[in-house]
Formats: C-alpha cells, sequence, structure tokens
C-alpha cells in the first residue's frame, strides 16, 4: 500500500494543536472525543496518547475502525484520516517504540495510559465550504482574516 502520509499531511498534524478522534461502541453509536497529544510516528502510522479517554479505549476494542480529523481552525483546511486503530498499554513491552514522541510532549504535566495507534486506510483533504463555493475570492489568508474576526483574537507579532 502506498504512504498515506504524504509531507503536506505531515506537516498539517504538526500544526495542529488539538485533534478529534472518532470512535463508535459495539452498537455502533458514535463518539468523538478530542486529543490533545499525538504525532505521525511514520509515514504509516499516526499514534494519539491515551490520557483520559477510557470511551475511545473501550471502542477501540470492540472495533477497530476510527477516523481522526486534524484541522487549522484558522486556515480552516485539514485533514482526515480514516483507518483501524488498536491499543498498547503501558504494561505491553512495546509501549515505549508507540510512546516515544508522546511521552516528550505530554511531559511530566499528562500521565499516559495507553497508545491508539493508527494504520490509516484513507486521508482526505478537509475544506471549509468556502474554498468550494467561492475558489475565486477565498484564500488561505481571508480565512484566516475571518476566523480572528470571528474568534475575537488578533495575532501576535514576533520581533
Amino acid at each position: 500500500m502506498t504512504d498515506l502520509i504524504t509531507t503536506e499531511v505531515r506537516e498539517a498534524v504538526e500544526r495542529s494543536v488539538l485533534c478529534w478522534l472518532a470512535t463508535s461502541d459495539e452498537a455502533g453509536q458514535p463518539n468523538v472525543s478530542p486529543k490533545e497529544i499525538f504525532a505521525v510516528l511514520d509515514d504509516t502510522t499516526v499514534v494519539v496518547a491515551n490520557i483520559a479517554s477510557p470511551t475511545s479505549s473501550r471502542n477501540i476494542r470492540v472495533n477497530e475502525k476510527v477516523c481522526l480529523s486534524f484541522i487549522d481552525i484558522f486556515v480552516q483546511k485539514g485533514f482526515k484520516v480514516t483507518g483501524v486503530a488498536r491499543e498498547v498499554k503501558a504494561r505491553a513491552a512495546d509501549f515505549s517504540r508507540w510512546a516515544e514522541p508522546l511521552l516528550e510532549m505530554a511531559g511530566e504535566r499528562f500521565p499516559i495510559h495507553s497508545v491508539l495507534v493508527v494504520s490509516p486506510t484513507a486521508v482526505e483533504p478537509i475544506l471549509a465550504p468556502s474554498y468550494r463555493f467561492y475558489p475565486a475570492e477565498t484564500t488561505e489568508e481571508s480565512q484566516i482574516r475571518s476566523a480572528l474576526r470571528a474568534y475575537g483574537v488578533s495575532r501576535e507579532e514576533h520581533g
């Protein structure tokens, strides 16, 4: 299978400060949970820290199909990663292999109970409707300006 995690996808994931993990239970009931600690491990794997996600972990044990969404809320673009996941618990022999990039991000602040290892089967771009309906006037910069107004924030100048 071709590697689905391209440079563009990896960069989008690295710019994201939060992602959303969708799972479903044995009855098909969906659950969406925000995740703060995640990383692209390699060209075929995304790892997500289970810090406080008993429902996500339980769902993955009964239904391995998942969806991750990474979105830059200012540019209003990102990627949807669908695939299969498995849980690697902290006591597993190979835990450190999967957890290495996450442990550095979590530091002493968050305990990582397990790692959710996601193997993508498909990756699709996510675009705000403005990009599709008004392509001639919609740019990343115009989306950023609009989001800054909507959220009531301004850019911090570094210099």
